[in-house]
């Protein structure tokens, strides 16, 4: 099992485990909470099949990575991420991140820049600032993210039961593109995580990413489903889409928040026809285009 080492807690090193498959054009995949890289199995043989090289690689404090018991920030999450890419020797790879790994990807880009990426796509993700305040009124306000907290600090399996219900829409997509099994899956590798991180990234979410999408110049797909009950389209994929010059927007007319899973074929059309623009048109950012809303 591949490892990379991003820095060190006491006696005990802080490890990252990481696959890496295929050829090809780098595309790192960056998952979403509480969950691992692992949850990018409708993703990856589709990337593999046409001829990508393809990453995945366990947050600190999920999955198969160490737990240290901080470092729960975007500025070391980004770290994390520069490190793996370095150690991989990456050009031009392909970002992706999933919810909360949109915001890697946009700090990663704001911090460390282009040099190795040719391109960016921001799934259900969070950016580019969650918490509404005076100078964001379109974001959620700050009671819903301390009734989180306190949820996880209450009870953390049951909160995770009731989150993947809205994770996924249950109530509208069970038995149709997703399956009581597959959820559990996803409450199992949750549940699996460590509990000190579960609970520190509710609090890293509300970063503020609108400087950094700013200086984001590649190609860059935004990929959104319009009834997302975790990080509602209004207030984030809409507003990434406006702020970062030449991105693509995708609108999954009833998607939820998991559209990795309950609408796998449409995202992986989305991203395999982004790919294939971004090695046509190189490292500099494309024209806009107006929104595309898949149904």
């Amino acid at each position: 099992m591949p490892y990379v080492t991003v820095g060190k807690e006491n006696s005990g090193e802080i490890d990252l485990y990481y696959e890496d498959h295929g050829t090809g054009t780098p595309v790192v995949l960056i998952h979403g909470w509480p969950l691992s890289g692992a949850s990018w199995e409708k993703q990856v043989p589709i990337l593999l099949e046409a001829g990508y090289r393809v990453i995945t690689y366990d947050r600190r404090g999920f999955g198969w990575s160490a737990r240290p018991s901080s470092g729960y920030d975007y500025d070391t999450f980004a770290s994390d991420l520069n490190i793996l890419m370095c150690e991989l020797c990456l050009e031009d790879a392909i970002l992706v991140g999933f919810s909360m790994g949109g915001g890697e990807v946009a700090r990663y880009l704001g911090t460390f820049g282009s040099q190795r990426v040719g391109g960016a796509a921001f799934i259900s993700a969070i950016p580019p600032f969650l918490l509404k305040t005076d100078g964001n009124p379109e974001g959620v306000d700050g009671s819903v993210f301390d009734g989180m907290r306190r949820a996880i600090m209450e009870d953390r399996p049951g909160f995770l039961a009731r989150f993947f219900q809205d994770f996924y829409n249950v109530d509208k997509f069970e038995g149709t593109r997703i399956s009581d099994p597959a959820v559990q899956l996803s409450w199992k590798v949750g549940a699996g995580a460590s509990a000190a991180a579960t609970l520190a990234c509710v609090t890293a979410w509300l970063t503020d990413f609108r400087d950094d999408l700013s200086l984001i110049k590649v190609p860059t797909l935004v990929f959104h489903g319009d009834a997302d009950r975790i990080v509602p389209f209004e207030a984030s994929g809409k507003r990434t889409h406006e702020l970062i010059g030449g991105s693509r927007l995708v609108v999954i007319k009833g998607g939820p928040h998991g559209l990795n899973w309950t609408h796998a074929a449409e995202l992986n059309h989305a991203l395999l026809e982004f790919l294939k623009n971004v090695a046509a048109a190189g490292k500099p950012a494309h024209t806009k285009k107006a929104a595309k809303r898949m149904h």
